[in-house]
């Protein structure tokens, strides 16, 4: 079985140099590749292939290539501006088989105020979302961010009138949206997608900055009575969006109510996201062979986890406690 890992900065040189604004998104992809070919590579039946970093891009013609002569192509990219919507188009284009979401659950889910609409007709508790730009009238805080954004790029915490020069003066052509900002620690639920189950992994807790909230990896198992709110609100999440396969992330705010009336679903990311890296390293089988099987329809076991506690970081490093 061929399968295609495509990870787009790493592929394409997009911030490969230090300076670089996105190079901290280069790493974050680079690790996601490295994590995931390397579990494909440990399947008996699979034959994984990526492209290795590159300083220029690589021609769209040999994406299109080799997605053509893979049983799966699985890719690995930002949501903004698209990026991740056309290089599943083109697969799609040449009768590549994906191994994520389907066009539709990706335009739903890469458009946040469109995820958010279509989780409050199906009453998933999720912050009040507009396209309005913020004013000194807000009642903050507030938080301002891209309507297509990843990796936390761009992402404001308005708590006053002073703060708002700070947050509005951003690209004017990047669409924003403006949100409730709701008081909780930050969580994620993954989910290996097929269509036969939507199969929760361990949740994880969010490490992010103050302010602007930068992403600075994450840490699991966390606390059990937390773990089954957070399950219990993203299974809802993804379940009322059809189209999702393989891996996808669901991040979530667990607010201080014990009985969960304080949990909010944020978003869905419709890809590979950094969590697979501590997920893989507490997993008792191999994530990317359960991905394929759940994808693939397949039954599978219930999963098993390691005994012990991790904390990762956004480019790949580990530690076990």
């Amino acid at each position: 079985m061929r399968i295609f890992v495509y990870e787009y900065l790493t592929a394409n040189g997009i911030g490969r140099e230090p300076g670089s604004p996105e190079h901290g998104m280069y790493l974050e992809g680079r690790a996601m590749r490295d994590a995931v070919v390397a579990d494909f590579e440990r399947i008996s039946f699979a034959e994984p292939f990526a492209f290795p970093d590159k300083a220029t891009p690589v021609e769209q013609k040999w994406v299109e290539e080799v997605a053509r002569f893979s049983d799966w192509t699985l890719v690995i990219a930002p949501e903004f501006g698209g990026t991740l919507f056309n290089l599943a188009h083109s697969v799609q284009s040449v009768n590549g088989q994906l191994l994520g979401p389907s066009l539709d659950a990706i335009q739903l889910t890469s458009n946040k105020l469109a995820l958010a609409e279509h989780w409050r007709t199906h009453s998933i508790r999720t912050p009040a979302t507009t396209d309005c730009e913020p004013t000194p009238c807000e009642l903050f805080p507030v938080v301002w961010k891209p309507r297509d954004g990843a990796g936390s790029t761009n992402t404001f915490l308005i708590r006053d009138a002073f703060e708002l020069a700070q947050a509005i003066a951003g690209d004017p052509r990047q669409p924003m949206i403006l949100q409730e900002f709701v008081p909780g620690r930050a969580a994620s639920v993954a989910f290996l997608c097929g269509p036969r189950t939507q199969l929760p992994l361990l949740p994880t807790f969010q490490l992010l900055s103050d302010g602007q909230f930068q992403y600075r990896g994450g840490e699991l198992p966390i606390p059990s009575e937390l773990a089954a709110r957070a399950v219990e609100l993203a299974s809802r999440a993804v379940k009322c969006v059809s189209g999702l396969l393989g891996y996808v992330g669901v991040d979530l705010v667990l607010g201080d109510a014990k009985d969960g009336s304080r949990d909010y679903a944020i978003e869905i990311n419709p890809r590979l996201t950094t969590s697979y890296i501590g997920l893989r390293t507490l997993a008792a089988c191999n994530l990317a062979e359960v991905m394929l099987k759940v994808a693939r329809g397949e039954d599978v076991d219930a999963l098993k986890w390691k005994n012990g506690q991790v904390r990762f970081t956004p480019e790949g490093s580990i530690q076990s406690f």
